[in-house]
């Protein structure tokens, strides 16, 4: 049986516009963005288990990635995170895109899809990113990968 725009868990109101949303993203995955409490240790672990090696220049807005050695799989970055786990999400998605223009397009764009804004109480004066939740709950950020950590 095929299934029909109106067979959609966002119903038939969605229907074609939700098929040119997805068809219009600018998202790439960026990284798996870890919480630790110490980041050395868990660089140390990682690197170990993944055979990763360690960027300390910056790579999409984190200071400490881990990334494989021959390029293919996903990068780690390695967030300094004191409050628990139960409190705060320690693990969660940056999707990047080019600019802020693409950020806020797609972030707007993916709230048409069922995403939430998440009014985070850790946004810095200036954030790089936006805090989006999945219709599961599950938070994620669209990182702009334009924006001048050094200016601030």
């Amino acid at each position: 049986m095929t299934q029909r725009h109106t067979d959609h868990p966002f119903g038939a109101t969605l229907g074609a516009g939700l098929l040119l949303a997805k068809l219009r993203s600018v998202l790439t995955f960026g990284v798996l963005a870890l919480g630790v409490s110490d980041v050395q240790r868990a660089a140390d672990f990682w690197s170990a288990a993944l055979g990763y090696t360690l960027r300390e220049d910056g790579f999409g807005g984190w200071a400490k990635v881990l990334v494989p050695q021959n390029g293919a799989g996903a990068a780690i970055a390695l967030q300094l995170s004191q409050t628990p786990p139960e409190d705060h999400p320690r693990l969660h998605i940056d999707l990047h895109v080019a600019d802020a223009s693409e950020q806020e397009a797609e972030a707007v764009r993916l709230v048409s899809l069922g995403a939430k804004r998440v009014d985070w109480d850790s946004y810095p004066d200036d954030p790089d990113f936006i805090v989006l939740e999945d219709p599961e709950g599950n938070r994620f950020c669209i990182v702009d990968l334009s924006y001048d950590h050094g200016a601030s």
